[in-house]
C-alpha cells in the first residue's frame, strides 16, 4: 500500500519550526504581565487621581510595551537563532553607541541617573536591552571557544562585557551591572572557562566592589542602599524607609492577603517607587502568600523550562544563549523579591514583566523569545 501523500500545507507545517513550540515560555511571561498591569493600576489609582489624572496613565503606557514585547518576542522567534548570531556583533555595536549618546545632552536625567531617551509616551532605557545582547555576544564568543577559554580569551570575553558595563555604570545603575556581571560568570562557566579563572574573577569582583566603596566611585545613596537592609531599624527614616515600609506591607498581607485594592500601605502611598522596583509588595499585601506563591511558581516553572532548553538544544550556542538568559532571570527575581522582603539590599533592580517599565518589559520578552526561538529549532 502506498505512503500516503501529505498536502503541501500539511508538509509546512510538519516543518514549520511552531511545531515544537515550548507553550509555556509564551504564556507565563504573557500571564505575569497581565498581573503586572493590575499590581501597577492598584499602586498608582490613588495617587494619580488624587493629582487630577487618569488612574489608568501607567497602566496604558505599561500595556503599551507589553504589547511591542510581544511583537519584539515573535521576531525574535520568528529568525533561527544561529543566524541571530550574524547580528550580534552589530546589535552590540549599537547598544554601545546608545550607551554613549545616553550620556549626552540627548539622554535625560531622572533622581540622579541619566539612563533613558524620552520617546512620547515611551521611553527607551538603552541598558535594558544590553542584557539581551550581551546573551548574544558573550554565547557566540564563548561557544566559538568552548573547552579552549584560556586566560586570554576569559579576559576577552571580560571586555566585551566590560565596556558596556563601564558606560552603564556612568549613568549610573549598579543594578543592571549586577545582572550583566552575573549572565558574564554563568555563561564562562558552562563554556568551560577553568576553575581557578573562575575563582579570580570572583576575588577581582569582590575587591572591586570594596574599593569602589572605599574610594567613593559609588554615590552615596547607592552605598546607604547597599548597606541598610543589614541596619534594619537603625536609619529608618533615610535610606532604610523603602525597606522598612516594603516589609510592612507585606507582613499585612499574611496568608490571605487584605483584598485587591485594598492594601493599606499601598492606597496610603507609603512605599516609594512601588509600581517600580517593590511592585512585589503590592502581590504580598492584597494577594497575600496565598496569592504571592502562584506568581513565584510561574516564575520558578519558567526557570525550569529555560534550564530545560539549554539541555535540549542541539548546538553550544544555545545552550550558551539559554544559560544566559536564565542567570538573568533567576538573579533579578531572587534580587528583587529578597529586596522586598529585606533580606537583600537595595539596588533597583525591576522585577521581569511586573515591575512598571518599558524597556524592561520589551527586553524581557526578547530574551524569552531567544529561549523559545532554540527549543523551536532542537532538531534542525
Amino acid at each position: 500500500m502506498a505512503a500516503p501523500v501529505l498536502t503541501d500545507r500539511r508538509a509546512r507545517l510538519e516543518a514549520s519550526p511552531l511545531r515544537h513550540l515550548d507553550p509555556l515560555l509564551v504564556c507565563i511571561p504573557v500571564a505575569l504581565s497581565a498581573t503586572g498591569l493590575v499590581m501597577i493600576y492598584s499602586s498608582t489609582r490613588r495617587r494619580l487621581a488624587d493629582a487630577g489624572l487618569d488612574p489608568l496613565t501607567y497602566v496604558h503606557r505599561q500595556a503599551l510595551a507589553v504589547a511591542l514585547g510581544v511583537a519584539v518576542m515573535a521576531a525574535v522567534m520568528a529568525v533561527d537563532y544561529r543566524r541571530l548570531r550574524e547580528f550580534a556583533l552589530g546589535a552590540y555595536l549599537a547598544v554601545v553607541a546608545l550607551l554613549v549618546a545616553v550620556l549626552s545632552p540627548l539622554g535625560v536625567s531622572v533622581k540622579g541617573a541619566q539612563a533613558r531617551f524620552d520617546l512620547g509616551p515611551l521611553q527607551l532605557q538603552p541598558a535594558e536591552f544590553a542584557k539581551f545582547v550581551l546573551v548574544l555576544v558573550l554565547a557566540a564568543y564563548c561557544g566559538a571557544h568552548r573547552g579552549d577559554l584560556d586566560a586570554r580569551r576569559v579576559v576577552a570575553a571580560l571586555g566585551i562585557a566590560g565596556v558596556p558595563m563601564l558606560l552603564i555604570q556612568a549613568q549610573p545603575d549598579l543594578g543592571t551591572n549586577l545582572i550583566l556581571g552575573i549572565m558574564t560568570i554563568a555563561v564562562l562557566a558552562v563554556a568551560g572557562a577553568r576553575a581557578r579563572h573562575l575563582v579570580v574573577l570572583a576575588l577581582a569582583g569582590l575587591t572591586l566592589a570594596v574599593a569602589a566603596v572605599q574610594l567613593g566611585v559609588l554615590e552615596d545613596y547607592q552605598v546607604e542602599r547597599l548597606t541598610s537592609f543589614a541596619q534594619s531599624g537603625r536609619d529608618a527614616q533615610r535610606s532604610g524607609y523603602n525597606q522598612e515600609q516594603s516589609k510592612i506591607a507585606i507582613g499585612n498581607g499574611g496568608l490571605r492577603g487584605q483584598g485587591l485594592f485594598s492594601g493599606t500601605q499601598t492606597n496610603s502611598a507609603y512605599v516609594p517607587e512601588q509600581h517600580t522596583d517593590f511592585i512585589f509588595t503590592v502581590v504580598g499585601e492584597e494577594l497575600g502568600f496565598l496569592g504571592s506563591a502562584p506568581v513565584l511558581a510561574l516564575f520558578a516553572l519558567l526557570a525550569w523550562r529555560t534550564w530545560r532548553v539549554a539541555l535540549l538544544a542541539n548546538d553550544t550556542y544555545g545552550t550558551l544563549c539559554c544559560i544566559g538568559v536564565l542567570a538573568m532571570l533567576t538573579f533579578q527575581v531572587f534580587q528583587n523579591v529578597g529586596m522586598a522582603m529585606g533580606i537583600m539590599p537595595i539596588t533597583g533592580i525591576p522585577l521581569p514583566w511586573l515591575s512598571y517599565g518599558g524597556s524592561s518589559v520589551v527586553a524581557s520578552f526578547a530574551c524569552m523569545g531567544l529561549v523559545a526561538n532554540v527549543h523551536m529549532r532542537r532538531f534542525t
